[in-house]
């Protein structure tokens, strides 16, 4: 007996002497699962959609949200460069991002991820986006002690954004945690 109320027992009739056994409920013949009886949850029909409604049911990996509004001509690029990778975001006046990239999105594995070269791909990128968007100029503000600080920053320049200002904001400890053993090459 089945216990799922809004699932139906299928009847066959008795296969005939020397036929091959049908599959189990939710397998073909060859053992793979068909997807066709699934339980339904309540309030849904088997087609997948909602009763009364004509809206599908999403399958599989959620979409990602698009911008909506109009065009963004003016907005921020933030620029963290570490010694092991660079990620660039840039935001509309009010923070709201309007496109990111990173090294390792971009293809660049492992060290490779810190390099100069690196960061003058991954800033065009991220500014290409934001160019698509109608970005025109921006706020420059760059953190972190990495090689290729001055590479985003010209590639962002070089992308069509017009530079407005370039500001450093590396956090600077006054005194504060201790900080790694030197190493020793």
């Amino acid at each position: 007996m089945n216990d799922n109320p809004n699932r139906k027992e299928e009847e066959s009739p008795a296969p005939a002497a020397g036929a091959p056994k049908p599959a189990p409920a939710g397998r073909s013949a060859s053992g793979t699962d068909s997807g066709q009886s699934r339980p339904v949850p309540a309030g849904r029909s088997a087609s997948g959609t909602d009763s009364g409604q004509s809206r599908p049911v999403p399958a599989g990996k959620p979409q990602a949200r698009r911008r909506t509004g109009g065009p963004v001509t003016f907005g921020r690029v933030y620029i963290t460069c570490s010694f092991n990778n660079t990620i660039i975001t840039i935001t509309d006046e009010k923070g709201g991002a309007i496109s990111w990239s990173t090294a390792g999105s971009n293809g660049f594995r492992g060290t490779k991820k810190g390099t100069p070269f690196a960061a003058q791909i991954t800033a065009s990128k991220a500014a290409a986006k934001a160019v698509e968007y109608g970005m025109r100029q921006a706020m420059v503000f760059v953190s972190g002690p990495g090689p290729g600080r001055e590479t985003a920053v010209r590639a962002v320049a070089a992308s069509g954004i017009h530079v407005v200002s370039i500001k450093d904001v590396t956090p600077i400890p006054h005194n504060g945690c201790r900080p790694p053993k030197a190493r020793r090459v």
